[in-house]
């Protein structure tokens, strides 16, 4: 029977977050995960306070506050290591109502899988097309085919669900820079704080995770398609190493093969994030430069409220979708939009705009940076 049944491409944040946002509102389940493992490898998660009220909504930010970090603070740092910008998570809490949560990806990989009922998850599944069969809609995979209610496509950045329903959308674009990310073996004393450190044309930051570990990423302006010769771990000592402290201590804590490597993509906009039976919803429908750390958290709010859209009922499934189009869109895209100026300031290499950027940012007032953050947040469900 399709009726109440959603299949979902991809089994990621966004798709686990939706299946249990669904589940929970009486829908069947089928999660379509190409992996042989609901898991992630090698790189932390950033959880501001919008995506630890859309856990709340799933119930699961207990959980998620128990196995992740919550810093003193962060902000921004020259390339001597000057200070030029800070930011206190208890402000941050105080003003929103929650703070800033940092873990492993992997960490939430289980714990969304983890409340989800028996017989949901599908790996070693590839979604490889979508049709609409009159009273249903059918997602064909590499064993077979699946008759559901509703697919929702979040296989993100080359999603064969958008390729499905979104024949004529123009495909991922090179954002101009390839980020590093990586996790450090547990360090022996914990950091005072995270930061990200603005170079020319580059840039590095690091936060701490549970376990004394910390998550570090550099990004840098290069050709799309590059590769190190001898390893990307050995490619971000020679481009970050010469940084200003904690940077060249954290590289040397890096386990050998534990950086990943990743050009950058956004998806230009989309018209709309639905089509038929079919729904888009993270990366598969607005990846986004990580530059503000939304990108999974603009995933969790998607999956919150396409559930609360179509509520219990698979009947209204079309004006359903259509209400999470309004809703969900305009805010993903503006997100994607400001990440991506966010991304041109931050891998500046001109000089003398360096020197204004930086000189900008000292200057900026703290408060003046909340309230700017606060449409993003501030949001709930």
């Amino acid at each position: 029977m399709a009726e109440r049944t959603a299949v979902i491409a991809g089994g990621g944040i966004g798709g686990l977050a939706a299946a249990v946002a669904l589940s929970r509102r009486g829908w069947r389940v089928e999660v379509c995960e190409r992996a042989a493992e609901f898991t992630e490898i090698g790189a932390g998660l950033s959880l501001w306070p919008n995506a630890l009220r859309a856990l709340a909504a799933l119930g699961l930010d207990g959980q998620v506050r128990e196995v992740g970090a919550v810093e003193a603070g962060g902000g921004v740092r020259d390339r001597t290591g000057r200070w030029l910008a800070r930011t206190d998570n208890a402000v941050l809490e105080a003003r929103f109502g929650a703070p800033l949560v940092v873990l492993h990806r992997a960490e939430l990989i289980r714990i969304l899988a983890g409340a989800l009922p028996d017989g949901a998850l599908r790996p070693s599944t590839t979604i490889t097309g979508v049709h609409d069969d009159g009273d249903a809609v059918v997602a064909e995979h590499d064993r077979g085919s699946l008759r559901a209610a509703l697919v929702i496509g979040a296989d993100g950045l080359r999603s064969a669900v958008r390729r499905a329903g979104w024949p004529s959308a123009a495909p991922p674009r090179y954002a101009g820079f390839t980020a590093w990310r990586m996790v450090t073996e547990p360090l022996p004393e914990p950091l005072a704080g995270g930061a990200v450190t603005w170079g020319r044309g580059e840039e590095f930051g690091f936060t701490s995770m549970s376990g004394g570990r910390v998550y570090c990423f550099g990004a840098a302006a290069t050709p799309e398609g590059g590769a190190a010769p001898d390893g990307e771990r050995a490619e971000v000592r020679r481009r970050f190493e010469a940084w200003p402290e904690p940077i060249p201590a954290l590289l040397a804590s890096v386990p050998e093969g534990g950086v990943l490597r990743h050009d950058i993509y956004t998806l230009p906009p989309l018209s709309t994030f639905v089509s038929g039976r079919m729904a888009l919803l993270g990366d598969a429908a607005h990846a986004m430069t990580p530059n503000l750390g939304q990108g999974g958290c603009q995933a969790l709010e998607d999956a919150v409220v396409l559930a609360e859209c179509l509520g219990g009922a698979a009947g209204d499934v079309a004006a359903a979708l259509a209400r999470y189009d309004r809703l969900r869109r305009p805010r993903t895209q503006r997100v994607a939009r400001r990440a991506a100026r966010l991304g041109a300031v931050g891998n500046v290499a001109w000089p003398p705009a360096v020197m204004a950027r930086n000189v900008a940012a000292r200057l900026l007032p703290t408060s003046v940076t909340l309230r700017s953050m606060a449409p993003i947040l501030g949001w709930r469900a």
